[in-house]
């Protein structure tokens, strides 16, 4: 019986770099044929990158991903190519207006064989839910495809076709051995754990073999983690590739006995902390570099969120590519300012401080006429907040680097934040992250040697807006306020039935109120890399305006 060699290209392919992904894929194809590999599978769309979004609707970028699958299959001789692409559905007539109607595309991976398109296959199953907008674009394929690979019966699916029963059960039924599945599958926190149960149970369903490659990399607000999986045909997992690593995996295929042999593939880590904290690096990484930023600067307030954000940041782009600024005001604590020093010196970036106290007297000032006869409030409060963003824009206009936000998902789901001041940034690395999660990374990341003074870890958290304040004077305690966001948020739950799983009636009301309350900030947030299952953004959308309560 047949052995089918094959190469898995977890890698990054960055959308819309056609060219770039192009000259990727070419490179490690001939690296894969000089492996002895028959066959060579990229991820889903690698070639436009995921997900385009509207660029698929520009003819003139469909026509440069159809010429860039054309060079991929005239430079890759000797090796099959799998390759993921958008293409057109049908023959349509072109015009000088792009935009004059809208084409019907595939979501399509073709078979790369002797210079030219050997066979293309098209997604059947189109996700339209969470990240995923796929039905605004692609028009859904019909017809299985098994092709015979060094003597093998290779069924193709792409992503959420192996979610699904009735794809995998047609490419079965045509006779298909292995299922070979390209994937842009977004990380989240349950993600890897929900596909390792749909790979067990399709493979046990059919007795077949299943190779699932995944792309690794960020894309604005989504992350991909690879994770790339090899199932044998009983449902055992024969190899699991690292998160968050690029890598060309190398495997074979025995079609008699349904099991793989992986080729030294790297070593995974288990830890959760781990995976997590390597995505948020990946998410600052992709995005300052695809961006062409020089690098990043942030408020560093000696606060356990601008120093979890501190390390993520350093350990994405080096301690030479980051600005910390300390914008210290007459609530600033010694502490503070102590340990906000102390882990920029640890991690070695340069740090500047600049004292908001004199620019916050002459606002305060001009403005009291306009505030005669009214008591301080939360706007002076705010005021502050705003002093400090507007000069962290201003040094980042200055100094060409982005400037990253620093606030967290709790404080982002009650409207703990201020617009225009502490919301300001261009990327928020950890908007979906909740206080209870920002802590256990910061002292997972301080396992391989203090970089987060356990003085910033330990001290009551405090906006220090005020005197003598602490979040918790506005909060609930944040692992209550955690647990009661994560049932409202992310599961959709009714106030009633998180008071029936045992919190408090008036808490829970308050805690809701809030998030319904805050929709117009969140609209006004950066971007920050998803790794919830119900991130804010693309994947929860709620009106602002709404009688709904």
């Amino acid at each position: 019986m047949a052995v089918l060699r094959f190469a898995l290209a977890q890698h990054d392919f960055a959308v819309g770099a056609v060219d770039a992904n192009a000259a990727r894929a070419i490179d490690l194809a001939q690296r894969a044929r000089a492996g002895g590999a028959d066959l060579v599978v990229f991820p889903e769309l690698t070639v436009s990158g995921y997900p385009p979004d509207d660029l698929l609707r520009r003819p003139s970028f469909i026509a440069a991903c159809d010429a860039a699958v054309a060079r991929v299959a005239g430079e890759t001789s000797g090796i099959d190519v799998l390759l993921g692409h958008p293409a057109e559905a049908r023959a349509v007539a072109h015009t000088a207006d792009e935009h004059a109607f809208q084409r019907p595309l595939l979501n399509a991976v073709s078979l790369l064989r002797d210079g030219r398109e050997h066979t293309r296959y098209a997604k059947h199953a189109l996700p339209n839910y969470g990240v995923f907008d796929e039905k605004r674009y692609f028009t859904p394929g019909t017809d299985p495809h098994v092709v015979e690979i060094a003597g093998v019966r290779v069924g193709l699916l792409i992503c959420e076709d192996v979610w699904i029963d009735a794809p995998v059960d047609a490419a079965c039924a045509a006779g298909a051995q292995l299922l070979v599945v390209p994937n842009a599958s977004p990380y989240d926190t349950g993600k890897q754990a929900e596909r390792l149960t749909v790979l067990q149970r399709q493979a046990k369903r059919h007795g077949v073999g299943i190779a699932y490659v995944n792309v690794v990399g960020g894309q604005d607000d989504v992350i991909f983690d690879g994770a790339s999986l090899l199932i044998d045909a009983d449902g055992r997992v024969a190899a699991r590739a690292p998160a968050f690593r690029e890598h060309l995996l190398h495997a074979s295929f025995d079609a008699a006995s349904g099991r793989f042999t992986a080729e030294a593939w790297p070593e995974v880590a288990d830890d959760a902390e781990q995976v997590l904290y390597d995505g948020l690096v990946c998410g600052i990484r992709d995005y300052v570099t695809k961006n062409g930023f020089p690098g990043v600067l942030l408020g560093l307030s000696g606060g356990i969120d601008s120093a979890l954000t501190l390390a993520l940041a350093v350990d994405a782009l080096g301690a030479d590519r980051v600005q910390a600024v300390m914008l210290p005001s007459r609530y600033t604590s010694q502490l503070s300012l102590d340990g906000a020093r102390a882990q920029a010196e640890t991690l070695g970036v340069n740090y500047e401080i600049v004292p908001i106290e004199s620019s916050f007297e002459a606002m305060t000032g001009a403005l009291e006429p306009a505030f005669h006869g009214k008591p301080a409030d939360l706007t002076e409060e705010n005021l502050q907040a705003r002093i400090r963003g507007a000069m962290l824009m201003a040094l980042s206009n200055k100094h060409g680097r982005l400037l990253l936000a620093t606030g967290n998902k709790s404080e982002m789901a009650v409207g703990y934040s201020t617009l225009y001041g502490d919301m300001c940034g261009a990327y928020a690395p950890i908007k979906d992250v909740y206080k209870t999660q920002v802590y256990r990374l910061a002292r997972w990341r301080n396992r391989a040697g203090v970089t987060i003074p356990e003085a910033v870890i330990e001290r009551p958290p405090s906006a220090e807006l005020r005197a003598d304040q602490t979040d918790q004077d506005s909060l609930p305690a944040y692992d209550e306020l955690d647990a009661i966001l994560e049932r409202f948020v992310e599961r959709e739950q009714s106030r009633a039935d998180i008071v029936a799983a045992g919190f408090d009636a008036e808490t829970v009301e308050r805690v809701a109120t809030l998030v319904l309350r805050n929709e117009f900030k969140r609209r006004q947030s950066a971007p920050g890399p998803k790794i919830t299952p119900r991130a804010f953004g693309r994947e929860r959308r709620y009106p602002i305006t709404s009688g709904w309560k």
